[in-house]
């Protein structure tokens, strides 16, 4: 597909039918998985081809009477994110917050609250984070845990991975 094949609006201003086309075009990029155990709810291959999606977390949520897909809004978090980190080398807290950002705008225009959307994620980060670690992907990026010095559960998900 050509990059303009992608572009539906067009504004120079901030625009919830610009970003729609973002997320979308984004999502096009990577493979997704919902088949693995991933702490801190979703992540990225280090090759950045693949986002992995832990596989308890739903797919959608309920919002006025539509099922809404989690999925896109995750993959755009991650996509920005492993950018940062490989193109720019910024430390992972800095490309998590300016991900989030990203993220949070993108659920925004698509007329779903943050906060509904937030109450979802957080409802099953806790139970992601200390769940066994059974499936974990080889290719998982280690980066975040080794940022945050989360060195308990970088422990837990090499010997998970092997």
């Amino acid at each position: 597909m050509k990059l303009a094949d992608e572009v539906h609006h067009n504004s120079e201003d901030i625009s919830d039918l610009v970003l729609s086309d973002v997320v979308a075009a984004l999502h096009r990029r990577a493979r997704v998985s919902h088949e693995f155990d991933i702490p801190y709810i979703a992540g990225y291959s280090s090759d950045a081809t693949s986002i992995y999606i832990d596989r308890h977390l739903p797919r959608t949520i309920r919002w006025r009477g539509k099922d809404v897909r989690l999925e896109p809004f995750l993959v755009c978090h991650e996509i920005v994110e492993k950018a940062l980190l490989d193109e720019l080398g910024l430390h992972y807290l800095h490309a998590h917050q300016i991900a989030l950002r990203v993220e949070r705008d993108a659920v925004r225009g698509a007329g779903l609250t943050w906060r509904r959307y937030q109450s979802v994620i957080k409802k099953h980060e806790k139970a992601i984070d200390e769940e066994r670690l059974r499936n974990v992907p080889a290719d998982l990026d280690l980066t975040p845990y080794k940022d945050l010095k989360d060195y308990r559960l970088l422990r837990r998900l090499v010997s998970s991975s092997r």
